[in-house]
C-alpha cells in the first residue's frame, strides 16, 4: 500500500497535490468559504511509518498571516490526545513539515484540534452540574445547534458575566480554555466558584461557529461571515450566531464581557481591550489594567508587556464583540488572545502552547474575575 493523506473529517483541511513518495509530498489548505481567509489545516498521514516524510504546503505564503508561520512547529500526535510539535519551517512561500513517523496511522493539525464531539461532550458533562442550564439559541446554517450554558440563578443584585470562545473556529485553543474555565466554576468545592456564583450569573458559549470548526475553517462561518466583524450589524440569516447572542446580551444585560481567541502571530498570551471607544475613561482604564494585573500575578503564561497597539480615542471598530459590548453596555469587555506558537516568556518546547496550558489559563482566569469583582464591590 503506498502512502496516502485523509482529510474527509471533522475539522480536516488539506487538499493533496503529490503522495507519491515520502520526501515529496505537496499539499495545498483550501480556503474557507468565501476565499477570502485560510491557514488552518489538519490531516492523516497513513502507510509512511519508519519513513522519512518531507511534507510542504505549497501555498503557505498565500495564507491570511503568512508571519503566523515564522518560528512555528506543527503538531501531530498518533493517539488524539497527546500532541507533540514537530519540525517544521517556512521559507516565506512553503511551510515544510519533516518528519518520520512511527505509526502507520498520524494526525497533524496547525493547532490541537477541539473536535464536534468533545463539543457536545463538554455540554453534555456541564449539564450534569444543578448549576447549569443550556440552550440553543438558534440553529445554525449547517444545522448545529448554537448552545449557550447559563450557570448559575440570575437574582437582584447579581453581575451577568458573558464568556464567548472560538468566534474564529480554527483558533481551537479558545474552547480549550472553556474546558479548565469550566472545570473549576463547576468544582463545588471549589471556594472561589461558590462565591463567585453567589454575586453572578455566567453566561457562556464555548463554540460560537461550529459550523466553520466542523468544515475546517480558519475565520468563517458557513456563509463565509468573519463572526468578530458581524456585532454591529449582524443578520440572522448570514450571521445567526452573533444575531442571536446579542438578542440574549439584551434580556441579560452584560457587566463584564470575555470574549476567547487565539492569535497566529504573536508568541504571548495577552488581553486586548477597548480603549479606543468613545465612553473610554480614567475609570474604565483602571477597571482593565487591575484585571490583566491580577491575571498576571495568578498565571506566569499571562502577561501586559506585548500584544495589539492601542487604537486612537474614538477609533474602535464596533464590528469587534469587545468593542461593540463595551460600547452598548458601558461594561469592561476584553478579547484574550492565546499563541498558537509558544509563550515566549515561559516556553515548553516540546509541546508549545497546548491543549492544557489553554486550560490551565482557563482556571486562573475564574481566579482572576472573582477577584476582580472583590476588587469592585
Amino acid at each position: 500500500m503506498g502512502i496516502s493523506i485523509h482529510s474527509h473529517f471533522d475539522s480536516g483541511n488539506i487538499e493533496v497535490i503529490s503522495a507519491a513518495q515520502a520526501d515529496a509530498i505537496r499539499l495545498k489548505i483550501r480556503p474557507d468559504v468565501g476565499e477570502e481567509h485560510l491557514q488552518w489545516f489538519y490531516f492523516q498521514l497513513c502507510n509512511a511509518a519508519g519513513q522519512d516524510c518531507r511534507m510542504t504546503i505549497e501555498n503557505a505564503g498565500q495564507v491570511s498571516y503568512p508571519a503566523g508561520f515564522e518560528q512555528y512547529q506543527a503538531v501531530c500526535s498518533t493517539d488524539r490526545i497527546e500532541w507533540q510539535r514537530v519540525p517544521t519551517r517556512f521559507n516565506g512561500t512553503q511551510l515544510i513539515i519533516e518528519h518520520t513517523p512511527d505509526a502507520d496511522v498520524i494526525e497533524y493539525a496547525y493547532f490541537s484540534p477541539y473536535s464536534l464531539e468533545r463539543h457536545r461532550q463538554l455540554i453534555a458533562d456541564a449539564l450534569i452540574s444543578p448549576l447549569v442550564r443550556a440552550e440553543s439559541l438558534c440553529t445554525t446554517p449547517d444545522g448545529h445547534p448554537h448552545t449557550l450554558l447559563t450557570i448559575g440563578q440570575a437574582a437582584s443584585g447579581r453581575k451577568a458575566l458573558w464568556i464567548t470562545a472560538r468566534q474564529h473556529p480554527g483558533e481551537t485553543m479558545a474552547e480549550w480554555w472553556v474546558e479548565g474555565f469550566l472545570d473549576r466554576l463547576l468544582d463545588q468545592d471549589d471556594p472561589v466558584s461558590r462565591s463567585l456564583l453567589t454575586r453572578a450569573v455566567v453566561y457562556l458559549v464555548p463554540n460560537m461557529c461550529i459550523d466553520g470548526s466542523v468544515r475546517g475553517h480558519l475565520r468563517c462561518n458557513a456563509h463565509g461571515r468573519n463572526l468578530n466583524r458581524e456585532w454591529r450589524e449582524p443578520s440572522s440569516e448570514r450571521s445567526p450566531e452573533v444575531f442571536h447572542v446579542i438578542e440574549k446580551m439584551k434580556q441579560t444585560g452584560v457587566d463584564f464581557s470575555l470574549d476567547v481567541h487565539g492569535d497566529e502571530e504573536i508568541p504571548y498570551n495577552f488581553i486586548a481591550g477597548p480603549e479606543s471607544t468613545r465612553g473610554w475613561n480614567a475609570q474604565r482604564q483602571g477597571g482593565l489594567d487591575d484585571f490583566k494585573q491580577r491575571l498576571m500575578s495568578i498565571n506566569p503564561d499571562f502577561q501586559t508587556e506585548q500584544g495589539y497597539p492601542v487604537g486612537a480615542p474614538g477609533s474602535a471598530d464596533l464590528r469587534k464583540c469587545t468593542d461593540w459590548v463595551a460600547e452598548t453596555f458601558g461594561c469592561l469587555a476584553m478579547t484574550l488572545e492565546m499563541p498558537f506558537k509558544d509563550s515566549m516568556i515561559t516556553p515548553l518546547p516540546d509541546t508549545g502552547w497546548s491543549p492544557e496550558r489553554s486550560r490551565q489559563l482557563g482556571r486562573s482566569c475564574l481566579d482572576a474575575i472573582w477577584q476582580w469583582m472583590q476588587g469592585r464591590s
